[in-house]
Formats: structure tokens, sequence, C-alpha cells
């Protein structure tokens, strides 16, 4: 769990937050795990669901980036790109790519607002 293994979360709260989410967002999870996940990647990764999450929140991070609110590394046009190509995979607009993009993003904000609410 690349993005959540940061000394920002802790594992416990973590899975239950997760389990929380995934509860109300399962259909949006299932969405961006057959763009990220091939069928048989899917069911040999018992942790799929931290997968697409760790994607969701880089995702957002990328975001900060792009919008100025945190600055530009040597790294962040790499990660740009290689967000926008998994995603936009057998893409054929804009709309599909951007719908992909705003649901990442509104899944790390849901998590990241559910993980703090917990106690």
């Amino acid at each position: 769990m690349y993005m959540l293994n940061t000394g920002e979360y802790e594992e416990e709260k973590i899975h239950q937050t997760l389990e929380m989410l995934y509860i109300d967002r399962k259909n949006e999870f299932r969405e961006l795990s057959q763009v990220l996940l091939s069928e048989k990647a899917l069911k040999a990764m018992p942790n799929w669901r931290e997968f697409v999450l760790n994607f969701c929140l880089d995702v957002e991070d990328a975001f900060k980036t792009w919008s100025g609110q945190s600055p530009l590394f040597v790294s962040s046009p790499q990660k740009a790109l290689t967000l926008l190509r998994q995603l936009g995979h057998d893409k054929t607009s804009m709309n599909q790519l951007a719908h992909l993009l705003n649901l990442s993003y509104n899944l790390s904000v849901e998590f990241k607002e559910i993980y703090r609410r917990l106690k």
C-alpha cells in the first residue's frame, strides 16, 4: 500500500475506512479496477481495493501539483503521463477520461474524510 504506507495512516484505520468506503462506492471501485487491472490480475490480487485506492490517492496528489497547490517535482511530468495513460487506455473521448479522473479524485477525498472522522 504505497501511498497508504506513509506515517500519516494507521493500518487498522485504513482497513476500517476502506471497508466503509467500499460499501457505498462498490461500483466506482469496480469500474476503476476494470480499467487499471486485467481480469487475470484482478482475480490473482486479493488486495485489489487497496491498489485502486492507492491509484486514487496518486490522482489526488497529482491534481495538487497540476493546480499549483503543491510544488512541481522532477518526477511530476512522468507521474502525470503515467496516470493519464493508465486511465486513457482504450478510451475514445476526453469525457471518458475526465469521468475516471473524477471518480479517482472523489474516492480519494471520501477516503480521507472517512479516515479523519474515525476515532
